[in-house]
């Protein structure tokens, strides 16, 4: 949390408000590009929701580590792949279409942690993203693959890349 964001309460809305002005934004951008969905990490569910709302016509594959979200916001059992997601993106590189959009909500509280991750899957993420879709993540995503992408300015730090 950055103090520049005052209380824990702002710094959630803050974050927030930058996850679904990123959502809506690529949403919009990706209208033609073929392709699933990818949700890496679903948590309590909010975004997933939000990704079926803005784009019902889209399967959205879920990737997390164990289920922990609201019953109403499970997805269908064939569109949820749970395990540690540096043995379940590899593993699912070959098999799936590649996708539009992935949406990438790893952060947690040890910053450390979050960097060693977000370094061993940014290269299978990018694996994964088709030529012209978008990956967005709480976390940066090194990898030679993927450049910065346009994207809205937020009170809140948000990555988004395209593959360069």
């Amino acid at each position: 949390m950055s103090a520049a964001h005052g209380s824990r309460l702002q710094a959630m809305i803050a974050r927030l408000a930058a996850q679904r002005a990123h959502l809506d934004d690529a949403a919009a951008r990706i209208a033609a590009v073929p392709g699933p969905v990818l949700e890496i990490g679903l948590g309590k569910g909010r975004t997933y929701d939000h990704l079926r709302r803005r784009l019902p016509d889209r399967r959205i594959l879920v990737f997390d580590g164990s289920l922990h979200a609201p019953a109403d916001l499970h997805p269908p059992a064939a569109d949820l792949v749970l395990g540690d997601f540096r043995d379940t993106l590899p593993a699912a590189a070959g098999s799936l279409a590649r996708a539009a959009l992935i949406h990438a909500d790893i952060g947690s509280d040890d910053r450390a942690a979050d960097r060693r991750l977000a370094s061993a899957i940014a290269p299978w993420l990018a694996d994964l993203l088709a030529p012209a879709g978008l990956l967005l993540s709480d976390r940066p995503m090194p990898s030679p693959a993927l450049v910065p992408a346009d994207a809205p300015a937020t009170a809140w730090p948000y990555y988004r890349y395209r593959l360069g």
